[in-house]
């Protein structure tokens, strides 16, 4: 069986980034969010993003910093290469994030679709202490995956689906709930997603 790290620079070695379900050109429903919500545009921390465009975007739109962490190495070279005239304020990270230690703070912490992979307790639980401790204070969260009425399986895996009450739930009486949405993503294949989308602020 592969590790998660092989998984994942397996699928991103088979597919280009356009290719893939999730791919979005503007993840318009990040982007917004993180927009109407974000304490400042500072440092911002992409979880789980893989090949995404939202560090473009987020470049675009004034922010200071962004760091792209995924398991992949395949597509977070992927995004250096289409990053470089922004190598002084874009980092990449391969890692685990249940396995990840921060070592600075961030204002925004991103999060579209790596979460509802995460199944067992034990993992949840990780996750949500490298989110408390990553999360700089008054910063925010917006965390992204298939809503209740969603897909149960995504990239040939199964997946936690998850509402604002079970999200807060998960991660501890400490977060509060600012804002939550539900997106209808189109994968390029034509099928449709039901996508809940909640911002949480510590």
């Amino acid at each position: 069986m592969d590790t998660r790290h092989a998984y994942w620079d397996r699928v991103y070695t088979e597919k280009p980034e356009t290719a893939v379900s999730w791919y979005e050109l503007c993840p318009a429903s990040s982007l917004d969010l993180i927009l109407r919500n974000a304490p400042a545009k500072g440092n911002v921390i992409d979880i789980g993003g893989g090949a995404s465009f939202l560090p473009d975007h987020l470049f675009e739109a004034g922010f200071d910093e962004v760091t792209s962490l995924d398991l992949s190495a395949v597509a977070l070279a992927r995004v250096a290469r289409r990053l470089d005239r922004f190598r002084d304020r874009h980092r990449c990270i391969v890692a685990d994030v249940t396995q990840w230690s921060p070592d600075k703070h961030y204002d925004v912490w991103h999060d579209r679709a790596a979460l509802h992979f995460l199944t067992e307790p034990e993992d949840q639980r990780r996750y949500g202490a490298a989110l408390r401790s990553a999360l700089a204070p008054g910063g925010i969260a917006v965390i992204g995956g298939f809503a209740p009425n969603g897909p149960s399986r995504c990239s040939g895996l199964p997946v936690i689906q998850h509402d604002s009450a079970s999200l807060l739930d998960m991660l501890g009486t400490e977060f509060k709930l600012l804002e939550s949405i539900e997106h209808l993503h189109e994968t390029p294949g034509g099928s449709k997603q039901i996508f809940r989308f909640s911002v949480i602020s510590k």
